[in-house]
């Protein structure tokens, strides 16, 4: 029964080749709403500070939601 959770040295490798770069790219979506919220035209100060707080408190949750809620507001 044990051996059905242990993990030899080729699925540990494939596990990460896997999720290496989902995790890379999470952080990368992470980092560019981030910045996107900062420097986005389309909000006044009170909301920018909002959304720098909800995308670095939920982490990618928080970069998700202002991506379909707050980045179209841009204007340029």
């Amino acid at each position: 029964m044990l051996a059905l959770f242990t993990l030899g040295g080729g699925e540990i490798i494939l596990i990460l080749a896997l999720l290496g770069p989902l995790a890379l790219l999470s952080m990368v979506f992470w980092i560019w709403m981030l910045i996107h919220a900062i420097q986005n035209k389309g909000l006044d100060d009170t909301e920018k500070i909002v959304w720098v707080i909800v995308i670095a408190l939920l982490h990618f949750l928080g970069a998700l939601i202002y991506f379909f809620v707050g980045r179209p507001k841009a204007t340029g």
